[in-house]
């Protein structure tokens, strides 16, 4: 059978880190198959749905490269959620429901109260026809109702979690309908995965006791179920839910310098027993993808992690991908020169600074002075002019070590610290080079 996934975002923001993981497993199962990928925009909800979010979900997954094979609104298939609906209706598996919410409250704090599962008792199913005649006539809109089958138990192996068992009983017919005629989530999403031809449907563990419930709504549309696997859910590194992942979403992220293949790299092994390992390319991240290394502890998303992984797949980015973000007259040579160097790219403007000048060194005594006027009188260069100085100004003076280098790097960059002087001394140039040494021996 060909493997079909899909992400079905709903468009009321934009993408955080959770649904993010969730789309890039989806991805992942269907690519590691050859199989397709695909979005579902869940619009029934016309009040909080936004169309802005619509070219803004479409936006972060081009820019994730998770780009879907197809794509569906379910805004634009409201008559064929309406055919399924009259069909269940007909067979006798929907009803009508009168309960107000207030209703539906007290009932569920009585049972609680009770000590006991605040399961809907199916009073609706036992009002007459004149009785449900009598409510409309006083302007009772109905909800409308699942009738679970209560005589065998729901049962399906899960890819992550292994063998689940439900008893149908101890739980509630689910509302599928409210009374303005809008749809809740569970019986349009059981329909597309059909006409979608839906394969393999990875989503979180918070979605589990929902599986069960539809997996009969499966059944009594006359179709198998699909695969079901449910992974454990995103945390924050201090060990609970973070309300700050539901807020970390692509365009704060694309703001602090992550790069997609940074956080695909990790969201991709998060959760399993593999190690994280920082993929400049996401292709590379298909092979490795196995439910079987999915474990049930809460996977821990960390910043800080983020950030290490980050800076590994900077590193391995050659210059085509990313010279169109680096500065003018900025070239492979000098990318290569400080990348080692970077945590984020938009970091390589402060190097080439460093480059072109000018720069600030510290004050020196007069002893490291003198020995900077003695670099700048050597004028030493060569196919590696940071070895032919080195070497001559260890000849000349006997320093070494950090005595020899860290004066020549604080009067050629201003800084302690930074890219191999290997690579860099040629960047800045003979001339710029002297120069620089000359002021510094000035001071």
């Amino acid at each position: 059978m060909n493997v079909t996934t899909r992400f079905a975002p709903s468009p009321t923001g934009r993408l955080h880190v959770g649904n993010i993981r969730t789309a890039l497993h989806n991805w992942l199962l269907a690519r590691a198959a050859g199989g397709r990928f695909l979005l579902r925009i869940d619009d029934t909800d016309a009040a909080r749905s936004e169309e802005q979010f619509v070219d803004k979900i479409r936006a972060d997954l081009a820019w994730l490269g998770l780009v879907p094979d197809g794509e569906e609104r379910q805004s634009a298939r409201l008559s064929i959620y309406e055919q399924a609906f009259n069909r269940l209706r007909a067979a006798g598996r929907i009803y009508p429901a009168y309960e107000t919410q207030q209703e539906l409250e007290l009932k569920r704090k009585v049972l609680l109260g009770r000590g006991l599962p605040p399961i809907y008792d199916r009073a609706a199913l036992h009002l007459s026809e004149a009785e449900r005649a009598e409510k409309e006539a006083a302007g009772i809109a109905p909800h409308w109702r699942f009738l679970l089958d209560h005589a065998e138990p729901i049962r399906w192996q899960d890819g992550i979690r292994g063998a689940q068992h439900f008893d149908p009983a101890a739980l509630s017919d689910p509302v599928v309908r409210r009374a303005d005629g809008s749809w809740l989530y569970m019986l349009p999403s059981v329909i597309d995965d059909i006409e979608m031809g839906v394969t393999d449907v990875l989503r979180g563990e918070d979605h589990v006791s929902n599986t069960a419930l539809q997996i009969q709504m499966f059944t009594a549309m006359g179709a198998g179920p699909p695969r079901f696997a449910h992974e454990a859910l995103l945390v924050g590194s201090e060990g609970k839910l973070s309300k700050r992942l539901g807020s970390l979403g692509c365009d704060a992220l694309r703001d602090d310098g992550i790069e997609p293949e940074a956080l695909l790299s990790l969201l991709a092994r998060l959760g399993t027993s593999q190690p994280v390992e920082p993929q400049p390319d996401i292709a590379a991240l298909v092979p490795g993808f196995d439910l079987a290394t999915f474990g049930r502890a809460p996977a821990r998303f960390d910043a800080e992690e983020l950030a290490r992984v980050n800076a590994a797949v900077i590193h391995q980015l050659p210059f085509a991908r990313v010279a169109d973000r680096l500065p003018a007259g900025m070239g492979a040579q000098a990318w290569e020169a400080v990348r080692p160097n970077l945590h984020r790219i938009g970091e390589a403007a402060d190097w080439w600074q460093v480059i072109e000048g000018p720069v600030t060194p510290p004050p020196f005594d007069e002893e490291t002075r003198a020995f900077l006027q003695l670099a700048a009188d050597l004028d030493r260069w060569g196919d590696d002019p940071w070895a032919v100085l080195t070497a001559a100004l260890k000849e000349a003076t006997g320093r070494k070590g950090r005595a020899l280098f860290l004066p020549l790097r604080q009067a050629l960059t201003g800084l302690d610290a930074g890219p191999d002087m290997h690579r860099l001394l040629p960047l800045i140039g003979q001339v710029q080079a002297r120069r620089r040494l000359l002021a510094a021996a000035a001071q």
